[in-house]
């Protein structure tokens, strides 16, 4: 079997022969779905965006990742040196349906989705869109586990004052006062923007980071989380908009796209439940390099769950 396993393939461990160039697109080649019988995780877009404050466009980058992954579809994966998909199965729902045009159903709908999906068992890699997408996500997740320790990628705080309505940059205070999240498990890394409070999260600054490195964050990080139940969300503005110019907010000196990537590596020994890629505007991006580090982030936390589910491989060089 060669070629457009996105809806050719019978079974969700599949991976054929494909031109990284043609064929049917889906994050990671992976066979379009709406089964969840026997699927370890559901990876689906949220593709709204009329909640930013400044440049709009991540309502296509659900498709801008996907389009972006091929590559990490050819090989095994790095630097795991395995295929996370001989014990991971994980499909591709394809897009939330939503009405842009009716905002207060846009969250009811995102939970509803979110809440169908881990009913059944999965757990869910989601690409936004922008990041007031993580708002219901959270709900539905602190439904079925209990409030959920939050490690957040990002160059803001998202805990600004909250007026109501639908807003990208106020639903992780509404989300922490109302007990989805657990903020004394909970640590936001790459921050470069100012706000008075720090609502009870742990705060990894960009600078920090740059100046006491990826272990030593780790170390908060992990310490911090335990054994809760936890939910990365990555907002791609955390990197420095020299590695992800296509993004609505972009704000400079923030993390490089090794830093991310070495970090996002070193959370598997964490109880993670769900995650969140967002605010990718392909409007704004060159050469697919924010989309790339969007698909790269999310493919290596599913590299993590294939390592819980047993995978393991023979890193090749020096690590």
């Amino acid at each position: 079997m060669k070629g457009d396993q996105a809806f050719r393939a019978k079974g969700n461990k599949e991976r054929w022969v494909e031109m990284t160039y043609g064929g049917a697109l889906s994050f990671l080649r992976r066979r379009y779905s709406r089964d969840l019988q026997g699927v370890d995780v559901v990876v689906s877009g949220v593709p709204y965006d009329s909640a930013v404050t400044y440049r709009s466009g991540c309502r296509l980058g659900p498709r801008a990742i996907r389009e972006a992954s091929v590559q990490l579809a050819e090989l095994e994966a790095f630097p795991f040196g395995f295929d996370p998909f001989d014990s991971l199965a994980v499909i591709d729902w394809g897009d939330c349906m939503l009405n842009p045009h009716d905002a207060a159903s846009v969250p009811v709908d995102i939970q509803a989705h979110a809440a169908h999906i881990l009913q059944s068992g999965a757990k869910m890699l989601t690409f936004g869109g922008d990041h007031f997408v993580a708002y219901p996500l959270l709900k539905a997740h602190a439904e079925k586990y209990g409030p959920v320790a939050l490690i957040q990628f990002d160059a803001h705080c998202d805990t600004w004052e909250d007026h109501g309505g639908i807003d990208h940059g106020t639903m992780f205070g509404r989300a922490a006062a109302e007990g989805v999240i657990d903020v004394t498990k909970s640590t936001q890394i790459g921050l470069r923007t100012y706000n008075d409070s720090d609502h009870g999260f742990e705060i990894l600054t960009a600078p920090w980071v740059h100046r006491n490195g990826i272990d030593a964050a780790l170390d908060i990080i992990r310490e911090r989380a335990g054994d809760a139940p936890v939910y990365v969300s990555f907002d791609i503005d955390g990197l420095d908009p020299a590695f992800a110019p296509g993004t609505g907010t972009p704000v400079t000196g923030g993390l490089a796209s090794w830093q991310a990537l070495e970090l996002v590596r070193g959370l598997g020994s964490l109880n993670l439940v769900g995650m969140d890629v967002v605010e990718v505007s392909p409007p704004y991006d060159h050469a697919e390099i924010t989309a790339l580090a969007a698909a790269t982030v999310a493919h290596d936390w599913l590299c993590l769950l294939a390592q819980k589910n047993g995978a393991t491989g023979k890193p090749v060089g020096r690590l």
